[in-house]
């Protein structure tokens, strides 16, 4: 699971009335009546990123690098000069993305399933390495579609998956994790990984549509580089994918898209949500349905939380990535759409705020923002507070200060004007 730090985060909660069929508890932040000038605010109108961005995947690195990270499906046709295999964007607000590359570096990509594109990318922080995980998914054959994972020391890459059996003895060969093979699972595409917060065990969510597919679940090896020793699956959901599952006041919320994906202005793709206080389910949506179900009851209008807009302005609305958290504790998600700006010309990521009732996420209108909108809230370098912790490995005693009585190694610290700071008479070591 991607944990996001938080440097602040606001708890109030306010009542309001939703439509006029129901009361719900609006559990998001209450808006200050003027905007607190230790946060910038951002403003933004979508697509954030205008070019193809398929299936994206946003990923908070600000405690490492300082940046966002997006990852997101090939780029172009294999073989093309042009082609960018695993493209990798930066941003330090989650609105002005950059494109870095390919993850994989140069025109580097897993060749070892012939006729396969790089579909669906995940990415973990785990054991001081960066963990990537992707689909080779074949679209004429599904069952010849399998996820791996590659390794790497920058979220930038390059990532190889070469090296993981050498990490990792139980790995398999090039880094493959689950195939039609190895687990009967057909369309073995779009990872999603998520640690269970009450056991700490790591799990891979995959699959797609199609016969012998469907959602599954399986615990992998702690540093998520393998399927774990004896691990068996656990049946997810029927006809979804572009699963990710999302832990909040003990509940999990697995999200997943369903619909056709890739039809441009015809697309039919939308998200859904269930949630269950299991990790591995069963799944149940807002209605009382079950997710794993085998027929199309689960997917009615109750059950979706983002779906087409009448006017189409975007269309096949879905696989959405992680909810990321600004610093104003409001809650963000990133998806793609075709865009009628651009004319259709491949999906767009575009990102709307998160908003949560009754224990239930929503999106304010089911729909893609139009027009500008407030976009996430980041605080200043100025106001961020945190803590400095000087380590002595000597034997001598950690730290000596002029004031015996305030000696300690941390030093709690909230800067006003700049980052700088100034010690005086301490005394590291003799």
């Amino acid at each position: 699971m991607k944990t996001i730090d938080k440097y602040l985060l606001i708890s109030l909660a306010a009542l309001l009335l939703a439509g006029c069929r129901e009361k719900v508890i609006d559990e998001r932040p209450v808006k200050p009546e003027q905007e607190d000038d230790k946060y910038i605010y951002t403003k933004y109108q979508n697509p954030v990123i205008r070019n193809n961005c398929a299936d994206p995947s946003v990923f908070d690195d600000r405690e490492r690098s300082g940046y966002f990270y997006a990852y997101s499906t090939q780029n172009g046709t294999s073989g093309d000069a042009n082609c960018v295999y695993l493209p990798v964007y930066k941003s330090t607000d989650m609105v002005n993305w950059e494109l870095v590359g390919n993850a994989f570096g140069g025109m580097e990509r897993p060749q070892w399933i012939s006729g396969t594109r790089i579909w669906a990318p995940d990415i973990e922080y785990i054991d001081g390495r960066y963990v990537l995980y992707f689909a080779l998914g074949h679209w004429e054959n599904p069952a010849l579609s399998a996820c791996a994972v590659a390794v790497s020391d920058s979220p930038e890459g390059p990532f190889t998956w070469e090296n993981v059996k050498e990490i990792n003895p139980l790995a398999n060969e090039h880094g493959m994790l689950v195939d039609y093979a190895s687990q009967g699972v057909s369309n073995a595409i779009d990872a999603n990984i998520i640690r269970d917060q009450k056991t700490g065990e790591l799990y891979l969510f995959w699959g797609s549509f199609g016969s012998n597919s469907g959602v599954w679940a399986i615990q992998l090896t702690d540093d998520g580089l393998a399927v774990a020793p004896g691990a068996q699956k656990t049946y997810i959901c029927y006809e979804m994918e572009g699963t990710y599952v999302h832990y909040k006041n003990g509940y999990y919320y697995c999200f997943g898209s369903m619909g056709s994906c890739c039809a441009g202005k015809n697309s039919t793709y939308h998200i859904v949500v269930a949630r269950s206080q299991n990790i591995l389910g069963p799944y149940v949506g807002k209605d009382g349905k079950y997710m794993n179900t085998k027929s199309s009851a689960f997917n009615n209008t109750n059950n979706w939380i983002m779906s087409n807009p009448e006017n189409l302005y975007y269309a096949g609305t879905g696989h959405n990535s992680e909810i990321i958290t600004d610093d104003a504790g409001k809650d963000w998600m990133c998806y793609h759409a075709y865009w009628q700006g651009n004319n259709y010309d491949g999906r767009c990521m575009n990102m709307d705020e998160v908003l949560w009732g009754d224990g239930w996420p929503y999106f304010k209108t089911g729909h893609p923002s139009e027009g500008k909108v407030s976009g996430p809230s980041w605080l200043k370098a100025e106001s961020k507070s945190g803590s400095i912790t000087i380590d002595n490995d000597n034997a001598k005693p950690l730290l000596e200060t002029g004031d015996p009585c305030s000696c300690r190694n941390t030093w709690d610290y909230s800067p006003k004007e700049s980052n700088e700071f100034n010690f005086y008479d301490i005394k590291l070591y003799e």
